[in-house]
Formats: structure tokens, sequence, C-alpha cells
């Protein structure tokens, strides 16, 4: 019976060592979680209890529970590099199967698409043609590698100040090339249908009337339609037109692109003072875009970042929780499976419903601490050495016992 008892206590010691072994042997593995042995007592259980008198069958282990703290935060210089700070597991596809993970070690695989180091796919959620994500739905992220489409021109702002104490230009008719034939002029670059860039110039000429203005667009040095009237009041508001916009007609670039149709919005002009100044000059088009970067917002949406300044949103990590996260089953490279025990995933943007948020260019460290696990592996070592003198003095009795004459 004490041998027995004795040799409980060893297994279980050694059972504990073995926890703490491979707690300290992966202190160092990103996103791993430390695991910790527990254990209860066995006794011999009848139909009507156990006898108040009994003295136990020693000790077994009832479970090994994985410890689902926060680890550290280390950050690095790796965009693709995701940490999860507060609850949640990343989503993966392992070809179809389901995973999850802590650990945010990220990579692109040659076809694109964003993996870890057991190519296990991360998932996102897919972003809707309208706007937004499609919470319902799972989908691989996946790089893209072609250019971002260019758009034309459409729409023009100018703000800027016309001078009131303004003359007319000494020359009455208009040239281009003759800075006495208008009063003042600026520049700004439109694009096309194919994201060639093209030279709008505006001009602005004051007329005879007081507070009346003439403004020009020529594109490329080619004049686009006929002079805009600009009508201002006695306190230097646009008066005219009434909406504040100036409609240009068609212009044909003549490089097979779609001819443009600008829209100049002037109505934040004013006629103040007495000098002349441009405070912005804005407008909507942009040329092709080459991919030149991914960027990760702490709610999970993934951005990518093109040299014509647009930026295209490729999806939104997605996050998991469970009810009971110790029930989830090992895979292995730091992966869990969901199972009956640990409940459904409930699935969800980072930030909300109780999910963390997503660091990005970091890594969650494992949160085992060395120094305890010492102690513990110090402690179980004496739970050792005392189950096996035990069992030396059990053994010493016996022989006593066999030795009686």
């Amino acid at each position: 019976m004490t041998f027995r008892v004795a040799i409980s206590g060893l297994n279980s010691a050694q059972t504990d060592l073995s926890v703490t072994a491979n707690n300290i042997a992966n202190s160092s593995t990103t996103g791993f979680k430390e695991s910790r042995a527990q254990f209860s007592e066995l006794f011999s259980v009848s139909s009507v209890g156990v006898s108040s008198l009994a003295t136990g069958n020693g000790v077994r282990v009832t479970d090994i529970a994985q410890q689902f703290t926060q680890g550290n935060i280390d950050f690095t210089n790796n965009s693709l590099d995701l940490a999860v700070s507060g609850n949640g597991f990343f989503v993966l596809s392992d070809n179809g199967a389901t995973a999850y993970s802590r650990a945010g070690a990220f990579r692109v695989d040659r076809s694109g698409y964003v993996v870890n180091a057991a190519s296990q796919r991360l998932q996102v959620f897919p972003p809707n043609p309208q706007g937004g994500f499609n919470t319902g739905a799972l989908t691989d992220l996946r790089l893209t590698s072609g250019e971002s489409p260019p758009s034309a021109t459409g729409g023009v702002r100018v703000v800027a100040n016309l001078p009131g104490n303004a003359q007319p230009p000494s020359l009455g008719t208009f040239d281009p090339n003759d800075p006495d034939s208008y009063n003042h002029s600026t520049a700004m670059t439109v694009y096309d249908s194919l994201g060639s860039p093209h030279t709008a110039t505006f001009y602005f000429t004051k007329k005879s009337q007081s507070n009346e203005w003439e403004q020009r667009m020529y594109v490329d040095g080619n004049a686009v339609g006929t002079p805009q009237a600009l009508q201002y009041s006695s306190s230097g508001t646009l008066e005219q037109p009434a909406n504040g916009s100036v409609e240009f007609p068609q212009y044909d670039p003549g490089n097979g692109a779609a001819p443009l149709t600008i829209k100049v919005d002037v109505g934040a002009t004013t006629q103040y003072g007495s000098s002349f100044s441009v405070s912005a000059i804005t407008q909507d088009g942009y040329t092709t875009g080459r991919l030149i970067g991914i960027d990760t917002e702490s709610s999970g949406v993934v951005q990518a970042r093109f040299t014509n300044g647009r930026s295209i949103a490729l999806g939104m990590v997605a996050l998991a929780q469970f009810a009971n996260p110790n029930g989830l089953q090992q895979l292995g490279d730091t992966s869990w499976a969901e199972t009956f025990s640990s409940g459904q995933a409930l699935r969800g943007a980072a930030g909300s419903a109780g999910l963390g948020l997503i660091q990005s260019g970091a890594l969650e460290a494992s949160n085992v601490d060395v120094t305890a696990q010492l102690v513990g592996m110090i402690t179980a070592q004496r739970n050792f050495q005392a189950n096996a003198k035990m069992i030396s003095t059990a053994d010493a009795i016996t022989q006593s016992i066999i030795n009686i004459r």
C-alpha cells in the first residue's frame, strides 16, 4: 500500500517537473502560455462513501491547465508582426481547418497571402464594396501586388484672396505669356483617366466694374472654354456664381484618355485687403500608384499604402474569444483548436465585445516567469526526493518484517 502511494507521488512530481521544464524551454517562444499541473488526492470509495479511518491512496494529476495571462509586448521593425493587447486569439486557416493563436509573427508567402511560420493563413473580415466590413464572413488576408488605378480630376477647390484695390491690367487683350494682361495666376497638377499629369493654370483678371473679376483656365498651355465671371459683394464675399462653383467645358488631353471635365469650387475665395494670396488649392484626381507599405490600425483594419497617396482597406483582422479558454485543444506551433469544453468561438473586431486591441509592429512575448518556474522546480524536486525516501523507508520496514523469525 505504502509503495503504491509513494509511486503515485513520484509520478506526480515527475509530471510537475516535466510541465516546469516545458515552461522554461518556451520562455522565449512568442505567444506561448505557461501551464500549471494540478493534483488531487485519491481515496478508495465504496458504495457508502469513504471511511473515517481511510488514509488515502496517493495523488493523481487532474489537469495541466494553461494560464492565458497577458505576455509583455515587444516591439519590432516588421509591420506584419501583430500583438493582441487584451483578450482574443488570431484566427488562422490551416488548409481549411480553423486554428487560433496568440503568436502574431506573420509574413507574406509567394502567393501574397499573410501566413505564419507553419503556413497558416491569417483570417480577416472582407471589406464591403459600399464601405465597412462583412463581419459575418472570413477570408484569407492577401496583399495586393497590382497597381492602384488612377482617377481623373473632376473637382478643384481654390481658397484664395483677390486684392480689393486691384486695377484692370494695362493690356486690354489677354495673353497668358504676358503678365501685364492679367492680375494674378496660380497653377496645380491635374490627372486624366490614364493617370497622366497635366498642368492647370488659373488666371484672374480684374474688370473695370467694381468687385468683378474674370477667371480663366488653361491646361498644358491651352485655353479651356471662355472666361468665367466672379462677382464679390461690398464686404468681400463671393456673390456670383451663387453656388460658388465654376464648371469649365471638356478638355481633350489628346493622349487617348477620356476628356477632362473640371468643376472649380471658388466659394471660399474672397476680395479683401491689398494682397493676393492662395491659402489652399486641391484636386480630387490621382495617378497610378505602386504598393509601398502595409499599415494595421489598432482596430485591426489592414491598409495598403500606394505611392499616389491612396490607401485601400484589405480587410479587418478577425479576433476570437472563448467562454473557457482552458478547454482549447493544443495543436502545437503555439496554436489551439476549438472543443466542446472551450465553447464556440465568438468572433469580432479588435476593441469590441471585450476583445483586445491590435498592436502593429510588435509581438507578444511568452508569459512564463522564469524565476517562479525555478522555485517551482525546486519544490517539485523536493517532493520527488521525499516520495523516493518514502519508498526507501517502506522497503526497510518490509525487510524488517521479512527478517522476523
